[in-house]
């Protein structure tokens, strides 16, 4: 499914690659107010995670929500992270070790994901897409949609709208224009997008499925 090889050479990305691991983890342990399980949950429900399906996380950072992802589809399923930071997945993968949990984490870059066309039945991008110009970004899309399979579906959350606190020098692309998004999608090949706030901050969702005809 994915090239595992320790010395598969990792392609650079045009986005903005977060490397401080330990930093990442107290951040978002912060931004959710200590709520960061609860915060998690719930966007798994948004994604309506099913037993047994194969589940990708892009940008998966240290790995949390891919190994929450992980508990919700059981033993039959399948879950894999990609992040373009080497450091981000040393620590994922001691995580999943930790918790004793099998989810595969990957180096690699959004634009251009190691895996084939139709694999995956979610995908989920959380905090990750305003790190992304708008050309990575649609290139991005268009890789999620291709690894997805008919019917599968994304679930993409973020910032909404610029801000003046603790987070924005993670902005270097600014915001996401959740209208823009959309029409980003409907390009990618998602026909039929929901957005909606997830009444945390200022985070909206972008909920989007491929045709089952696909």
């Amino acid at each position: 499914m994915a090239d595992t090889g320790a010395e598969a050479a990792v392609p650079n990305t045009t986005g903005k690659v977060l490397h401080r691991a330990f930093g990442y983890d107290l951040l978002a342990w912060v931004f959710c107010l200590g709520r960061e399980r609860a915060f998690r949950e719930r966007l798994l429900d948004l994604a309506d995670l099913k037993t047994g399906e194969q589940v990708l996380d892009v940008g998966c950072g240290t790995g949390t929500l891919a190994i929450a992802a992980r508990r919700r589809v059981g033993e039959k399923g399948i879950v894999y992270g990609v992040d373009a930071s080497p450091e981000m997945i040393v620590r994922a993968r001691k995580k999943a070790l930790r918790n004793a949990l099998e989810v595969n984490f990957e180096n690699a870059i959004a634009e251009k994901l190691p895996f084939a066309d139709g694999t995956f039945d979610v995908v989920l991008s959380t905090l990750m897409l305003h790190h992304l110009g708008r050309k990575a970004r649609q290139q991005c899309l268009s890789e999620i949609r291709r690894v997805l399979k008919p019917g599968g579906r994304l679930l993409a959350v973020d910032f909404a709208r610029n801000g003046r606190g603790l987070f924005d020098h993670f902005h270097r692309h600014g915001h996401l224009k959740f209208s823009d998004l959309q029409s980003m999608l409907n390009e990618a090949g998602f026909p039929t997008v929901e957005i909606g706030e997830l009444g945390t901050r200022n985070l909206y969702y972008a909920s989007a499925r491929v045709p089952c005809c696909a």
